[in-house]
């Protein structure tokens, strides 16, 4: 296998690993790792660092937290890896880890190395190979709803899963501990979030029967085959993944999304081609998912607006890194504008 460098950048500046160190701890412990090494980086993303391990022979994907100080069981690499150690023997689109690292002396963090999958991730724009297929759009939105109820229909138990998480009690604790880091990151008091956490903690609703979810489920965090927007390659980053609510997956799911009929500052904020009419609009993805799950998918509005919080949370903890110096990627300046924005919109989901 030769190099392929369309998906990846040069390591930024203030990213780099120490690759001597890394080649001499993973020497023996992977196929080809007897070959020289090189690393190149995944551009995308906004927290955890992604790594092209590139052994000329032999690819795989380094995963490491985000760097500076990260928030309590967040970026949680041995839970990552647990996962995916087994998750592909249940639900193939799970790349398989092959090895962990807790000692933080190799790179400067705990680390754990999966095996690389080749496909496109599709974000802000459609990209070349789907551009000139009609119905893309709609076959990437079908194959990712229908993704997520197959993931949720996943015997945890039957992969030694069943300790993952604890699913009594799990959305109460969502709002709680997501109420809580917005305090730990907030740089500006914001009164939406205090109402938006009110109505959730007023409006819980009860404990259903729990799944795995992903807990980050959105189009960015998927590969599509180059030839086929509509068949799945890959699903990625799965530090949050845990046993609980599985309609907090559809919540999130809807939180990254969007339509046309958005107004333009939530446009801006979704992680997905805007103003193409050919997507599913959020409806279409809810029906769509009763249909292959056979779940009640009628208290979705509740899951939507604890999606947006959460969103806001998240951006916020990415936000206050960049402010406090600890990462130099110019993307998370514009996060101060979306904080508030993104707050109002959960506002309105919730209606308070």
């Amino acid at each position: 296998m030769t190099h392929d460098a369309s998906d990846t950048i040069p390591v930024r500046a203030d990213e780099q690993l120490d690759e001597s160190r890394l080649a001499a701890y993973l020497r023996g412990q992977l196929d080809g790792s007897d070959q020289p090494l090189m690393v190149r980086q995944f551009g995308g993303g906004a927290a955890n660092l992604t790594y092209l391990l590139d052994y000329g022979t032999h690819q795989y994907v380094l995963r490491r937290p985000p760097l500076g100080p990260v928030a309590p069981a967040a970026h949680d690499m041995r839970r990552e890896y647990r996962v995916l150690s087994v998750l592909h023997r249940a639900f193939p689109l799970a790349p398989r880890a092959f090895l962990f690292c807790e000692d933080a002396a190799v790179i400067g963090a705990p680390f754990f190395v999966m095996e690389r999958r080749k496909g496109v991730v599709v974000r802000k724009s459609l990209p070349d190979e789907f551009a000139t297929l009609p119905d893309a759009p709609r076959r990437m939105s079908a194959a990712l709803v229908d993704t997520l109820a197959d993931l949720h229909a996943v015997d945890y138990a039957a992969l030694g899963l069943e300790s993952l998480g604890k699913p009594a009690g799990f959305i109460t604790r969502q709002v709680e501990g997501w109420y809580g880091r917005w305090h730990n990151a907030k740089v500006d008091d914001l009164p939406e979030m205090e109402r938006v956490y009110r109505w959730l903690a007023d409006n819980l609703p009860p404990d259903g029967a729990p799944a795995l979810i992903h807990n980050d489920y959105k189009l960015d965090n998927v590969m599509l085959a180059a030839d086929n927007p509509g068949q799945m390659v890959a699903v990625f980053d799965w530090d949050m993944c845990t046993l609980g609510d599985p309609l907090s997956d559809l919540g999130a799911l809807l939180t990254y999304w969007s339509q046309p009929d958005d107004p333009p500052y939530l446009q801006a904020a979704a992680m997905m081609p805007v103003g193409d009419r050919r997507f599913l609009t959020r409806d279409e993805l809810v029906q769509r998912y009763a249909a292959r799950s056979g779940r009640d998918v009628s208290p979705i509005p509740f899951y939507h607006a604890m999606g947006l919080f959460r969103l806001v949370v998240i951006a916020a903890q990415i936000y206050v890194r960049y402010r406090r110096g600890q990462t130099q990627d110019t993307r998370f300046e514009a996060f101060g504008m979306t904080i508030p924005l993104l707050a109002r919109r959960a506002a309105e989901v919730a209606g308070c």
